[in-house]
């Protein structure tokens, strides 16, 4: 039985009109009435609360990678930000860093290959000092690097010339972070491609090391690695550290970890390392200092 829409003059309305507007029909095998042209409630072709119906295009077989990589604001099915996912590559792309914290400071390294022996080496540097007491090494894209290191400056000053003190390492950090989660979402920009290596030493908290990723998470480490030879220099470490080791201790640990997957020959060159001690002054060791440690280590 079918009751099609009529006019106040009792004539059928039109094809079009009529296809647009619901019908009333009943079934017979439900016994009830049902409107024809509304999804059903429960059931896949509408949308419990909006009551819109959702059709999914049979030959859309692309992956979800490939549906959802050009939004950062829109999360796959699964759960995931994949320009997130994308920057971690950019992340295990670069050169390996890492960081040990001693009993009495911290120490950061890291590789320094130039792609060309015609690049004056003194003008590329991958530790940077932020303040006084804190210094950070990347692993990923340069420029990311610089522009964080340039904001990480800004809001050191801000608080010494506010207190009179350096900014607690802990709270430096969460800025660093709350930047980098900014970029996760936000239009019209993307995730950094970078990992910090946040090493610090101050009165509240001692030797800090800390790791911050480009979804703007972050933690306390005791020792850690980033880059593309990560995994294996954190076996390495996991092998090799001890709570009670000290400073000195760190350095030949740090320069071994970083031998253990290096291809070549490591020199004050090729290698950077910085330290933070007791005296919390951070500072990066100069190439003979370096090819010192190195002499040791063999």
């Amino acid at each position: 039985m079918e009751w099609n829409a009529r006019d106040r003059n009792g004539s059928v309305r039109g094809e079009e009109e009529a296809h647009v507007r619901p019908r009333w029909t009943s079934s017979r095998s439900g016994g009830g009435w049902s409107v024809v042209g509304l999804p059903r409630k429960g059931t896949s072709e509408g949308d419990e609360t909006s009551g819109r119906t959702h059709v999914a295009d049979p030959s859309d077989d692309r992956s979800d990678a490939e549906k959802y990589s050009f939004s950062l604001t829109t999360f796959s099915p699964s759960g995931k930000l994949l320009q997130i996912e994308y920057a971690l590559n950019a992340v295990g792309a670069g050169s390996t860093s890492l960081g040990v914290k001693a009993a009495n400071g911290v120490v950061i390294a890291t590789e320094k290959k130039l792609p060309s022996i015609l690049i004056d080496e003194k003008s590329v540097q991958k530790i940077a000092t932020v303040s006084d007491n804190v210094g950070v090494v990347y692993s990923g894209m340069g420029p990311d690097a610089r522009v964080l290191v340039g904001k990480s400056r800004q809001q050191a000053e801000k608080y010494y010339k506010t207190y009179h003190e350096s900014i607690p390492i802990n709270q430096l950090v969460r800025e660093i972070a709350s930047v980098m989660q900014e970029y996760t979402q936000s239009g019209g920009v993307r995730p950094f491609g970078v990992s910090l290596l946040v090493a610090g030493h101050d009165e509240d908290g001692g030797p800090q090391l800390y790791q911050v990723d480009p979804s703007g998470s972050y933690f306390a480490w005791k020792a850690s690695a980033i880059g593309k030879n990560m995994i294996n220099a954190k076996t390495f470490l996991e092998k090799r550290y001890s709570e009670e080791m000290e400073l000195e201790d760190a350095i030949h640990t740090a320069i071994l970890t970083l031998k253990e997957g290096f291809e070549g020959e490591l020199s004050g060159d090729n290698i950077e390392v910085g330290i933070v001690g007791e005296d919390k002054k951070f500072r990066v060791l100069t190439p003979a200092e370096v090819n010192d440690y190195l002499s040791e280590v063999e």
